[in-house]
């Protein structure tokens, strides 16, 4: 009980200390999304969907092949923004790299669902600390990921060779739900505690109204926010590199096609030199 309780101090302290860094910067915001047409970012995308998956040899469209216009430029409610069909899984990733940041966007759902997902939630992701190759077995590049699926918007999932530390209990399914003041929890693909972890508290508006999604990094730490409510913290994010555990805090930003239409606009990002304290107060 002693290490336990010892264990989740130490998670606290270990964010708290990244908040109680050096003073902010002033705001400095970055646009990665101009409003006209997809400069500084590349797309990347599965094979189209067939019935018989198993025995289709049909290559990946792979690199900045979209004939159906996956991904592209439209007017929403008489603004610019980037829109995803999800007629194809795949995804939009920054060419950039970035670390120690405050990344803001608003999406909302469109209309439009594809097989095999057409009686399944809406779904896309933000996959963020970006690395490595397309094409991996999950298809998309190493990354965390801040779930975006209608009711689950925060939720947690690690995307190949990651791992992070959330601090998390188990709720009467079984499930891991993030608890602030819990027991950290190591989080990692192929293991008995698995790869994601439930949001808490739920912050996702109505189907088809606008959402704000908020993500701060800084060092190994990453927090998930919607609509101005904190749902979810990571500490100690890293990956394996040729079996070494290494710090995994940077890298691309990459929006999932995942058989759902999604409108994302506003994206923009701006540099900090601490988490800001009003995080821990929520």
């Amino acid at each position: 009980m002693k290490l336990l309780f010892l264990s989740a101090c130490a998670s606290i302290f270990i964010f708290a200390s990244a908040v109680a860094q050096s003073s902010q910067k002033p705001a400095n915001w970055q646009s990665l999304f101009n409003g006209k047409d997809l400069s500084g970012w590349e797309t990347y995308l599965d094979r189209p969907y067939a019935k018989d998956s198993k025995n289709d040899k049909t290559p990946p469209l792979g690199l900045n092949n979209d004939p159906n216009h996956v991904f592209s430029v439209v007017t929403v409610d008489g603004r610019p923004a980037l829109r995803i069909s999800g007629e194809t899984f795949g995804g939009i990733n920054t060419l950039a790299e970035f670390g120690n940041y405050h990344l803001q966007m608003e999406f909302k759902w469109g209309t439009q669902k594809w097989p095999p997902k057409l009686d399944k939630p809406r779904d896309s992701g933000l996959l963020y600390h970006s690395v490595g190759p397309h094409g991996t077995p999950m298809l998309w590049m190493e990354s965390f990921e801040l779930q975006v699926q209608e009711g689950d918007c925060g939720d947690y999932w690690g995307v190949m060779n990651v791992l992070a530390d959330i601090s998390a209990r188990k709720n009467d399914k079984g499930t891991y739900v993030y608890q602030p003041g819990a027991t950290p929890i190591t989080f990692q693909d192929k293991t008995p505690i698995g790869r994601s972890c439930l949001k808490n508290p739920d912050g996702e508006k109505t189907s088809g109204q606008w959402n704000v999604l908020e993500l701060y990094c800084f060092g190994d730490t990453c927090v998930h926010v919607m609509n101005g409510k904190v749902n979810l913290v990571l500490t100690h994010t890293r990956h394996l590199v040729n079996g070494q555990t290494v710090p995994l805090t940077k890298g691309k930003i990459q929006l999932q096609s995942e058989g759902a239409e999604v409108f994302y606009r506003n994206v923009q990002i701006q540099e900090i030199s601490q988490l800001p304290k009003e995080l821990l107060q929520q």
